[in-house]
């Protein structure tokens, strides 16, 4: 870890979340100790009530804000106003508070749904402003991207340190598999591994296959932001992801192979694509901060899968 670190009271938000539980053991792994390390619970502090976030950031010297309410296309269609809502005031008020705390760094997540609709392929930072979010997620996005104005406004009138990550879709073991509220690749490994389990025949998946998707496997998302937050202290937005891209048809694909499926796959075509395309330029993050990601798709999704199947019992 960077010199000083074994001083210093780290609060990661999300931190007994998917992705904040990767963050935890990349942290502990480079030597930083567990009681260094506060996780506020959302039953404990709701980040919603300013004085709750107050109480948080309390002699606090870093902020890791992975906190986030999220979902994928349906969640999305069905909550637009509490995601816009409870992502927005969570972020701006967390920041807020750590300004006023005097906490020395604050590193927020934002989402690649901040990105405009028909953002050229691979996704450059410099196009982040350049359009509208896709609209299934657009309320969600822009609550995320409301996250990375604020980080340029305080360090330009505070001088405070706050840095902006962009991940893409994220996956692997111990992701949200609730059928209300995953996202597309912990719930095609539900539907087809439930599928061979119970012997289904057939399996209906969302859309026309031909949109596509950039995943990046949640340890080295993890990875990267730990790399940023002890390396990286400027206002660009930085990328965080594999660059790799698959269309959700190839997706589909793999998954049945992985999973053992024989059955029909049924596309259900009126339902929405989302974003046309997603796949994003990663070299800002290597050329700052060193960050590469290092795991395989095909083994990442094989490990997710087999993750899965255990915890059912399959």
């Amino acid at each position: 870890m960077k010199q000083g670190w074994e001083d210093q009271e780290i609060l990661i938000t999300g931190g007994a979340g998917f992705l904040g539980s990767y963050v935890v053991d990349e942290l502990l792994s480079r030597g930083v100790a567990r009681d260094q390390i506060r996780i506020p619970r959302s039953r404990e502090h709701d980040l919603r009530i300013m004085e709750e976030c107050e109480t948080a950031v309390r002699g606090v010297d870093l902020v890791i804000h992975l906190a986030a309410k999220v979902g994928g296309i349906g969640y999305n269609q069905e909550n637009p106003a509490t995601l816009f809502y409870d992502n927005a005031i969570m972020g701006v008020q967390l920041m807020e508070a750590a300004r006023l705390a005097g906490v020395g760094k604050f590193v927020t997540v934002g989402t690649v749904c901040a990105y405009p609709k028909f953002t050229p392929v691979p996704f450059s930072e410099d196009d982040l402003w350049n359009g509208y979010p896709e609209e299934t997620n657009a309320p969600y996005g822009l609550a995320k991207k409301m996250l990375l104005v604020q980080t340029e406004a305080y360090r330009q009138q505070y001088g405070f340190n706050a840095i902006y990550l962009l991940p893409v879709n994220l996956y692997g073991p111990g992701d949200n598999f609730d059928p209300a509220s995953s996202h597309v690749i912990p719930a095609l490994i539900m539907k087809f591994a439930d599928a061979v389990a119970t012997g289904a025949d057939t399996v209906e998946v969302w859309g026309t296959g031909a949109a596509s998707r950039e995943f990046i496997y949640a340890a080295d998302a993890a990875r990267g932001i730990v790399l940023a937050t002890e390396r990286y202290d400027k206002a660009d937005p930085v990328n965080i992801g594999s660059g790799m891209e698959i269309s959700i048809r190839d997706l589909v694909d793999l998954i049945v192979e992985e999973t053992g499926y024989s059955g029909r796959v049924i596309w259900d075509r009126t339902k929405p694509d989302g974003q046309p395309r997603r796949c994003l330029d990663t070299s800002r993050a290597k050329e700052e901060f060193g960050f590469v990601a290092e795991m395989m798709f095909e083994e990442g999704i094989r490990e997710t899968i087999a993750w899965y199947m255990r915890i059912r019992g399959y």
